[in-house]
């Protein structure tokens, strides 16, 4: 028989109790009106749904972080919604009116099939917006802009953006014609940033030497972004194609125009490679100081909409609500909070409970009013009861 208590959690899945959940139901109110004044619109996708409609046009990361289950109706396989951002895609390709441009933007948890193995939720409460049908950097530009601000309004004021571009390392597979299974290697490697590990790799592919040193200085490639552009332009020199310069071009423009806008350091990494299998363009993401480590990220995804019957430009981020609950000292008092007897049958005391709830009052009814609180309390003048706050 096993000792393990009942009550355990599986691992990843936790609890919110009052005063957290108080926490996060005030920051999710702020970040909603703030996408509300930036014109972006709540969805709410489903929590579950036929895992062959949920995975179309996803990565294998996805597909291994989906939790899955039989559907005890239809005998399909269902999956639970590991990331909302292809569910949000698939209902501006398909499931609203075709508009030259759409802002929407959603809230709320996604199941994990796995930790990131390093104690993290298996249970994140996502928070995103994704700016659909505009290509320009201007967009790009919006949404970082927006990130960094519900990160403000969640209580992170102080942060690190870490912009890339995709682009940059396809030009060197390109140049260097690697297969999709050489490209994978490497990009895994270049995402570690294991520097001997892609030199060893590198050796034995029999490349070209200015090659090898391109890609080798993807590594070294991170830092301030003026700085790190002029020093891949220098290095990249004559081994990008079109596509590659036009990349390099998009990180500058985008990283002067965010320099301007945002109180934090603005850096560049050519090595930082998240979402590769769909991401397009430029990716980007934002680090807490405090924390320590990544708290929002995002990126293009043009092509995520084809699978669903619409391809055009798209773009947004992401972030977990919980993640900003230790940045946010910015604590809302709760309202006054007042005891009043539980009594049936009280016209008198249910219209003075009502009228100080109005008021923004917080009104416990209890047969145990704790000593000292601040109560309703019976004056009887002779002819009539009434009810009067004391102690407040």
């Amino acid at each position: 028989m096993s000792n393990q208590s009942p009550w355990i959690l599986p691992a990843g899945i936790d609890e919110v109790l009052p005063a957290q959940a108080r926490r996060i139901e005030r920051v999710r109110t702020r970040m909603l009106e703030t996408f509300d004044r930036w014109g972006y619109e709540l969805v709410v996708p489903p929590m579950v749904e036929f895992i062959d409609t949920l995975l179309v046009g996803t990565g294998e990361d996805l597909d291994l972080e989906t939790l899955k289950v039989t559907d005890g109706l239809s005998g399909r396989q269902l999956g639970v919604r590991a990331d909302m951002t292809p569910q949000v895609a698939r209902m501006d390709a398909h499931s609203l009116p075709s508009v030259d441009e759409r802002r929407l933007c959603y809230i709320g948890t996604v199941i994990r099939a796995k930790t990131d193995g390093l104690g993290g939720s298996r249970a994140p409460m996502q928070v995103g917006a994704e700016l659909f049908g505009s290509d320009g950097p201007e967009a790009d530009v919006e949404v970082i802009s927006l990130m960094t601000e519900a990160l403000a309004v969640g209580g992170c004021r102080q942060m690190t953006l870490d912009l890339g571009h995709v682009g940059v390392f396809r030009a060197l597979v390109r140049a260097a014609g690697l297969d999709e299974a050489r490209e994978d290697q490497l990009r895994d490697a270049l995402t570690r940033k294991a520097v001997p590990e892609i030199r060893q790799t590198l050796a034995g592919w029999s490349l070209e030497a200015s090659l090898v040193e391109a890609i080798e200085a993807l590594c070294d490639l991170h830092g301030p972004w003026q700085a790190t552009l002029a020093s891949a332009g220098q290095r990249l020199n004559g081994l990008l194609d079109a596509e590659g310069r036009a990349a390099l071009d998009r990180l500058a423009t985008v990283a002067e125009a965010i320099d301007t806008r945002v109180d934090g350091e603005v850096l560049v990494d050519l090595s930082e490679l998240h979402g590769y299998h769909y991401q397009t363009g430029l990716v980007y993401a934002a680090y807490s100081p405090r924390m320590g480590r990544e708290i929002a990220r995002g990126g293009r995804y043009d092509d995520i909409g084809q699978v669903f019957g619409r391809s055009r430009p798209a773009l947004g981020f992401s972030l977990d609500l919980r993640d900003l609950l230790g940045e946010d000292d910015d604590e809302a008092p709760a309202g006054p909070t007042v005891y009043a007897p539980a009594r049936l049958n009280d016209a008198a005391l249910d219209r003075a409970v009502a009228d100080l709830r109005g008021k923004g009052y917080r009104v416990i009814t209890t047969k145990s009013i704790p000593d000292g609180a601040a109560q309703l309390v019976a004056v009887d003048d002779g002819q009539t009861q009434t009810w009067q706050l004391t102690g407040e």
